[in-house]
């Protein structure tokens, strides 16, 4: 990484949400700095976040293309504890693993390392995660602070340490074999917790 895309990397508020189109703020922050992004692409910066990113690359100041999205209120993952499955697919997708839980155990969101990245929402088999705003009223910076970006960037950092030193070199391939491990393990989740709730819902089988 040179010299402009780290400080252009400085600016961003490491959500690392994806939104614009890149896998994380460091993609993003060199493709800006390489000329092949614009500086309008993070929704999570918002408007103050392209003044920032203007100062520093020389490019005109513009509103957030919406086709990565629209700035507003920072989002906080919420779990159905009642309906999670415990699958673990939200702990691989969390960027700064502010997901909490064990295989077949329900899991939790810890507040204080969601970044609203909104990226366990399409993994949940289930769909028990829910978004809301933790910051009603304010958007993009006014709804984030550079202590909580530092400390969103440092968790991701580890986080990504973590999974490339785990990461096992797979004995087969991956297309064959792992996908079909893991529906076997979803389906059966999804079987006990749909048996949990015609338990629930049916007075017989009531104590």
């Amino acid at each position: 990484m040179n010299a402009l895309a780290g400080r252009i990397l400085d600016a961003l508020p490491q959500t690392q949400c994806t939104r614009c189109g890149y896998p994380d703020c460091a993609g993003y922050a060199q493709a800006i700095a390489a000329g092949e992004a614009g500086i309008h692409q993070c929704p999570p910066g918002g408007a103050e976040g392209v003044a920032r990113l203007s100062q520093l690359t020389g490019q005109a100041a513009r509103a957030i293309d919406t086709q990565f999205g629209t700035e507003g209120p920072r989002a906080m993952a919420v779990i159905d504890e009642a309906w999670c499955i415990g699958c673990t697919l939200c702990l691989d997708a969390c960027p700064t693993d502010a997901i909490l839980g064990i295989h077949k155990r329900m899991h939790t969101v810890i507040e204080a390392h969601c970044t609203g990245c909104e990226l366990c929402i399409p993994v949940c088999p289930v769909d028990c995660i829910s978004l809301e705003a933790a910051t009603p009223g304010k958007s993009g910076w006014q709804a984030w602070s550079q202590a909580q970006a530092d400390a969103a960037r440092s968790r991701y950092e580890a986080h990504r340490r973590r999974h490339d030193k785990d990461e096992p070199a797979p004995a087969e391939p991956p297309e064959a074999a792992a996908p079909d491990r893991k529906r076997a393990i979803v389906e059966a989740a999804l079987a006990r917790a749909r048996a949990a709730a015609a338990s629930r819902n049916d007075p017989k089988a009531r104590p």
